[in-house]
């Protein structure tokens, strides 16, 4: 049984855990159900784009696929994620660790 006097403190934590309030990104994934005019209006809603920004980020989802349409704080970056899922439209977060 170790002696007690000589406990030593745990490694520090893996350098891969995610910061929580790191850098987010929400990203909008294509799908073959909703107009590109519902797109449109759920950014114009949702984040405040004018026009041209909404199409703009609709036309990326369109076509390559996928748009990051918002960058920042995680619990904020959810809280959108979790708006555009209410929407219907396929969203996620990703870390922009790497950015």
């Amino acid at each position: 049984m170790p002696d007690p006097k000589t406990h030593t403190l745990p490694a520090k934590a893996a350098a891969t855990e995610l910061k929580p309030e790191g850098p987010w990104r929400v990203v909008v994934l294509n799908d073959p159900v909703n107009l590109m005019s519902y797109v449109v209006m759920v950014f114009r809603k949702v984040f405040g784009f004018d026009e041209a920004r909404a199409r703009k980020h609709m036309l990326e989802v369109h076509e390559l696929g996928r748009s990051v349409v918002w960058r920042g704080h995680r619990e904020k970056a959810e809280a959108y994620a979790f708006t555009l899922q209410q929407w219907h439209l396929t969203s996620g977060l990703e870390s922009d660790e790497a950015s």
